[in-house]
């Protein structure tokens, strides 16, 4: 027997409890199933609903299993008649007094139970009035509150403070007055709930229910996937009713363990929206384009309507063969030029969005049709500075631990990065990790959600980045916090002497006056972070975009290598990613300057397994890196590149100086554009293919954590839309590129033999951190951290635990030198302009403006000021201003905001009528080349307020 279990009888056996394991969980696990309504996995056990008591021999009272833990010796029956007895009672008085469940949840787990057991509830009396008196809330759209069908199980309290850690809900009154509440007992839209729907996921009656009525309907089937939205990676069960997605509920997936923002539980209507491209697009001779055109209509976003008139529908065939041609033509022209390499006039975008095998195939046609690496996504605006850093200094460019890793840290350094907003099941995480007693260091301009449960926050001057992390690291080479045996053993030996010597002139005392944080707080600071057993590292787009983005990472490689906070648990350096698949595009060759596996352009031999892979002729792949994101919409303007395919990004949005962005796409001989949506970008194009969303289709993403997930179709595609890597191969097909993966038009169904599988192990042939992880692997596991080196490999959640990836094995200290914001304000714009993602919407707002609950939530822009700067502009919160940058001018409303520092303000980028974007600068990291679209100047200027508002 083992020492560590608890032997005790149940219902006459003798069994053995293992390690925390209570009565309910033992009895759970051997086959005998007791009736639970407080009680749910994952949820602190509370006890006080009685419908899972047992009898404990020699006990008066019966005790509730779930909350009750065994003891040596103990005797337990959970079928004695006096257990089944007070179990069946409680059921039945809990029933007699619910609604009518047929108008409430056909599912109800206290109408399931009373089946289960054959109670009988007409057997008494409802309560009467203090029970049903209660009106409905309906004032929120993603979810309504009855609580006459509530029976104060308290899971929903538990599931809002002990898992999402918010602390919204809790109990008010006494005996029969008792009741959930929300807040101060607030109407649930004048509530801070953040409609995680973490609660409505927990009701076992549906007091708490989807407001769309979805509880009322049985689903047809349901299908575990994928969310769809930032680089977290929840795992999903979508409900499907009458062949839409009816619910959405979070499943026990690695990264999220049932977990779920607002975005993931409700808004993943976006694919039934009725804006949806369903046929495929070809320009009309009569409608030249014009960018104009994406500002004008209500309210300065582009009329829908008017941006369909400008093209004619087309067959599949005319519209495949109108988009090849296009670019065979350009392609052809530059062969005859003798062009190859940067300067082919030919350029790709592919997507963040969608899957490891659409990026893979994306990057594959463009290298092979064109000859060309000028193919990029949205991770050169967002974390290309952490990738060229991370190479730099370690060899990879992935994150070393998960997000729910900081469960053993002891430190938890957040900086540049907002959570709660960006990656809401993350903070859950880290919010977990503070209650548990790790202490979390907030480092950012703004005083976010996360600041209130910060041991330290750190509210530096923007821009200032450099100069705080400095700070950190004089601290610790000077007061002897370096950890010299593994910096002996892990790091090249000449780098910390360089590094000590370049770190001199930046001590607290001389950074305070540049960052804004006293000396002595930048001391502690670095004390704990170095000293503590365990420190992690959580960095978002804050820090990369930058124009000395890459200066901002390095330093916190520097901070982790120097104190031996890496290769173990609880430690670690994680850019959050932003968008879902940014981690799997960037792993399968998407970007400029590596293969498949991040294996470099400029070396021969990678090249030479790439062209034999994929039937090229030797030297077909040049040796020089492509052109990025920003110099490929410069060279557009220019006229150097003439035509483009662009698959789901929409950097008519998305690039700064989006005015530039969306001039340079005009200016093209050719584009075409895949997307779900006629966004801005597809309204500029040549061709317009309608694609397949994310719940439409078969393929895997891989999360911020390196966890490699497989994604299933839970509807059809409408209309005439097709799957991207179906429009991949066809276009590849007329490029010349002898292509038969087979790829089901359809999305198709994960199956061993399928199109997707081919193009799934095609990829990994070419990539050594997959090559273990085979298509039937995928199917029949789901999910697997990489790198998976070989097929019994498990996968590897933290690596870097011996060594780096670099020829010699030993990370490379780099010192991070002094950057300043490439635009500061001045007399004429005198103020600066942050930007970033608010909770509820997403990238450009192409998917989350058209989810009813999201836009419901957040209908309209606006920017958020302090409260100091908006009296000295004489203004009130809800007054518009016009923001205006050297680039461009946005008209929007005001709201107030005491996070914001006085005199910056911050303007979300997804909406198309007042587009941050529009604003930002293009100022490029000359290493990484990514934009600093987190900083510049701006003027504010007060504005007569609409009449029409007022």
């Amino acid at each position: 027997m083992n020492p560590t279990t608890v032997e005790f009888t149940l219902d006459g056996r003798t069994v053995h409890a293992q390690p925390g394991e209570t009565l309910w969980a033992v009895a759970q696990r051997l086959g005998t199933t007791l009736p639970h309504l407080c009680h749910r996995p994952g949820l602190p056990p509370a006890g006080n609903c009685r419908a899972c008591v047992v009898e404990v021999a020699g006990e008066r009272t019966l005790t509730a299993a779930c909350c009750r833990r065994p003891e040596p010796g103990m005797q337990v029956r959970t079928d004695s008649p006096r257990a089944q007895r007070a179990r069946r009672t409680v059921l039945e008085l809990l029933a007699a007094d619910a609604p009518d469940s047929a108008s409430l949840r056909c599912d109800s787990e206290l109408t399931h139970w009373v089946r289960a057991i054959a109670a009988q509830p007409e057997r008494w009396p409802a309560r009467g009035a203090s029970q049903t008196e209660a009106q409905p809330d309906t004032s929120h759209p993603a979810f309504t509150v009855r609580l006459d069908a509530c029976i104060q199980c308290t899971r929903c309290v538990r599931a809002c403070r002990d898992v999402q850690g918010n602390d919204v809900l809790g109990l008010a009154g006494r005996g029969t007055q008792a009741r959930i509440v929300f807040d101060q007992g607030d109407a649930v839209a004048d509530s801070t709930c953040v409609a995680c729907g973490e609660c409505v996921q927990a009701c076992p009656t549906g007091a708490l229910a989807p407001a769309n009525g979805s509880y009322t309907r049985r689903a047809e089937r349901t299908v575990n996937t994928v969310c769809p939205f930032c680089g977290v990676g929840c795992a999903v069960t979508l409900h499907v009713h009458n062949g839409r997605i009816d619910r959405v509920d979070g499943a026990p997936g690695p990264a999220n363990d049932g977990r779920l923002c607002v975005k993931g539980r409700f808004g993943m209507d976006y694919v039934h929206h009725p804006q949806r491209l369903t046929q495929p697009l070809i320009r009309r001779a009569d409608a030249p384009k014009d960018p104009a055109i994406l500002m004008h209509g209500p309210g300065g976003r582009a009329d829908h309507a008017t941006l369909l008139a400008q093209f004619r529908p087309a067959t599949w065939e005319e519209a495949l063969d109108v988009a090849a041609a296009g670019l065979a033509r350009v392609r052809d022209a530059a062969r005859a030029a003798g062009l190859r390499g940067r300067t082919v006039p030919v350029a790709g975008f592919g997507s963040a969005k969608g899957s490891n095998e659409e990026a893979y195939l994306f990057q594959k046609l463009m290298r092979s049709a064109f000859a060309t690496h000028n193919v990029d996504h949205c991770t050169r605006l967002c974390h290309a500075s952490s990738v060229a850093a991370l190479m730099e200094s370690i060899g990879s460019g992935a994150v070393s631990n998960p997000v729910r890793d900081c469960a053993h840290a002891d430190v938890i350094v957040v900086i540049g990065a907002n959570p709660v907003q960006n990656h809401p099941v993350a903070a859950t995480w880290i919010k977990n990790a503070v209650r548990r007693g790790a202490r979390l260091v907030l480092a950012d301009p703004r005083r976010t959600e996360l600041a209130r449960y910060a041991w330290r926050y750190l509210g530096f001057t923007p821009g200032s980045d450099v100069a705080l992390l400095n700070a950190l690291l004089h601290v610790i080479v000077t007061e002897g916090l370096v950890n010299e045996p593994f910096v002996a053993a892990r790091v090249h030996p000449d780098d910390l002497r360089a590094l000590r010597e370049h770190l001199q002139p930046w001590s607290p005392e001389a950074m305070a006056p540049l960052c804004g944080i006293d000396p002595a707080t930048l001391r502690e600071v670095a004390r704990a972070y170095a000293r503590a057993p365990a420190s992690m590292i959580f960095w978002g787009m804050g820090v990369a975009q930058h124009s000395h983005g890459t200066d901002n990472v390095r330093a916190l490689i520097a901070l982790a290598l120097l104190t031996g906070q890496i290769g173990r648990p609880g430690t670690g350096l994680h850019p959050l990613r932003g968008q879902n698949n940014v981690q799997g595009a960037s792993d399968a060759g998407l970007i400029p300057m590596v293969l498949p596996d991040y294996r470099r352009v400029g070396v021969a031999a990678h090249r030479a397994a790439a062209e034999a892979a994929w039937g090229l002729a030797p030297g077909t792949l040049p040796d020089e890196p492509g052109l990025t994101v920003v110099e490929i919409l410069d060279a557009a303007y220019e006229g150097r590149i003439r035509a483009m395919l662009i698959q789901g990004e929409n950097p008519a949005m998305s690039d700064p100086d989006a005015a530039h962005a969306r001039a340079a796409l005009a200016r093209l001989e050719h584009l075409v554009v895949a997307d779900i949506f006629l966004t801005e970008t597809a309204a500029l194009a040549d061709v317009v293919l309608p694609a397949a969303a994310w719940p439409e289709k078969t393929g895997t993403v891989t999360n911020t954590d390196r966890l490699v997930q497989l994604g299933r179709p839970a509807v059809a595609p409408p209309g005439q839309a097709r799957a991207d890597a179906w429009i991949l191969e066809q276009l590849a097909q007329r490029l010349g590129l002898g292509w038969d993966y087979g790829i089901d038009p359809h999305g198709g169904a994960p199956e061993p033999d399928s199109g997707i599988g081919r193009v799934f192990d095609d990829m990994r042939s070419l990539m050594p951190a997959l090559a273990g992880l085979s298509w039937a692997r995928m199917l029949r596991e789901g999910a697997v951290t990489h790198p998976v080196p070989a097929p019994e490999d498990l996968g590897h959640p933290i690596v870097f635990t011996e060594r780096f990836p670099t020829t010699d094995g030993r990370a490379r200290l780099v010192p991070a030198r002094p950057g300043a914001p490439a635009e500061p304000p001045d007399a004429d714009y005198p103020y600066v302009l942050i930007t970033g993602r608010q909770l509820e919407h997403w990238h450009t707002g192409a998917m989350t403006r058209r989810s009813a609950v999201l836009d419901a939530l957040e209908p309209a822009p606006h920017v958020s000021v302090h409260p100091a700067l908006l009296a000295r502009l004489g203004l009130q919160a809800g007054q518009p201003v016009r923001l205006r940058t050297r680039r461009g001018q946005v008209t929007v409303a005001t709201r107030v905001d005491e996070a914001v520092p006085d005199g910056v303000v911050f303007l979300p980028f997804a909406y198309a009528e007042a587009a941050a974007n529009l604003l930002t600068i293009a100022a490029l990291d000359p290493v990484a080349k990514i934009a600093e679209v987190k900083y510049c100047a701006v003027a504010v200027e007060a504005l007569a307020p609409d009449p029409a508002t007022v």
